[in-house]
């Protein structure tokens, strides 16, 4: 099985904490190879709705968005990680995700598994951790992916995930998951 880790955090704190304990648990899971994108280390160009990947071309721009979704094609599962910005994803990972129209007949016919790690300083009852997972729930839809596992998580401090012991053991519960459906 291959997982791709798509990381959505321009700075190292609670996302990147949660990827490195999927990492560490993901390891530990025989035939399985992980791919990580950390978005902001990317050089993707944003939509312009131009259409020319309607083609099958993949994107005109000469940037690294044909590799990212390249890669996204070629994993059998994502997990999809950002911290909250503004009630929403980051905007690194919302520009991965408008180019995945650039391969979306590829990527429809997938069934990925899909799995979403969503960081904020808000406490639990916030709409932010209601409002992503909804738009991701619509982007599977339409892709007929399925999402398997959802975690949400209070931490304000780049350093609080690590710290949250209790957080930590459930980012380790995610290989099952992806393992499982």
């Amino acid at each position: 099985m291959k997982v791709l880790l798509l990381n959505g955090s321009p700075r190292k704190g609670n996302t990147y904490a949660a990827l490195e304990a999927v990492k560490k648990d993901l390891e530990n899971v025989s035939d399985i190879q992980v791919k990580e994108i950390i978005a902001s280390d990317v050089n993707v160009s944003p939509c312009i709705a131009c259409e020319s990947c309607g083609s099958g071309n993949g994107c005109v721009f000469d940037d690294d968005t044909n590799d990212v979704i390249e890669a996204v094609v070629e994993a059998d599962a994502v997990v999809f990680a950002t911290p909250v910005y503004w009630w929403g994803m980051t905007a690194q990972l919302k520009l991965i995700i408008d180019k995945m129209y650039s391969k979306a007949d590829a990527l429809g016919s997938s069934g990925k598994k899909v799995c979403l790690i969503i960081t904020g300083e808000a406490e639990q009852d916030d709409p932010q951790y209601e409002l992503i997972p909804k738009q991701f729930g619509c982007i599977c839809d339409y892709l007929n992916w399925d999402i398997v596992c959802c975690r949400t998580f209070t931490a304000a401090k780049p350093s609080d995930l690590a710290a949250d012991e209790k957080a930590m053991a459930e980012l380790k519960g995610i290989a099952d998951a992806l393992k499982q459906n």
